[in-house]
């Protein structure tokens, strides 16, 4: 990753977020820990030699728009700056396919596959980058489901309660229908 790696942990509706930068965009965006120090250190983990800083504007922007996404706006990331330097073709393909996932809306680890042209029998590898991704909600994995719809895993705080979460802010519930009709009650 080129140059120096900035980073801010901000408040949302959601809880503490964290995102870091460099000079050609994004590099890591941590979903809500349990409070801001949490949050921090898991943003900085893989990023030891970050340092906190304002944002540029178009980090702000980005910013802004998270907060206005756990506030239940519909937002999309797909024109935000990001810096994958250090990721494979293979991920940023899958990655690039996931951005294309819009508000609202899901697709499996398996139509991603087919749609990159790398067949079905890749959705495993799709599932492996999506688990990897530095930029979760940006890249929107949580978009991407598994086979029949499953919710699957999600590496983000939380875990899959957090990826349902997401999707109901979205609009997209996996809680069962209501009944058609109600007992009498004798």
């Amino acid at each position: 990753m080129p140059g120096d790696i900035r980073y801010l942990i901000f408040e949302t509706q959601g809880g503490p977020c964290g995102i870091a930068w460099t000079a050609a965009g994004i590099v890591r965006f941590q979903l809500p820990g349990e409070d801001a120090e949490t949050t921090r250190r898991l943003l900085t983990r893989r990023l030891p030699e970050a340092q906190a800083g304002p944002p540029p504007p178009d980090v702000a922007r980005a910013v802004d728009a998270v907060k206005r996404y756990f506030a239940g706006e519909a937002v999309d990331f797909s024109g935000v700056a990001l810096d994958l330097s250090d990721q494979s073709d293979f991920f940023l393909t899958v990655y690039d396919a996931a951005r294309r996932v819009p508000w609202g809306a899901t697709t499996t680890y398996g139509t991603i596959a087919r749609d990159i042209g790398a067949g079905p029998e890749m959705a495993r590898e799709v599932g492996q980058a999506m688990a990897k991704n530095p930029v979760a909600l940006i890249i929107p994995c949580h978009r991407v489901l598994a086979a029949g719809g499953k919710v699957g895993g999600f590496s983000a705080p939380g875990g899959s309660s957090s990826k349902l979460k997401m999707l109901a802010l979205e609009g997209i519930s996996f809680a069962p229908p209501a009944p058609a009709q109600q007992s009498f009650g004798f």
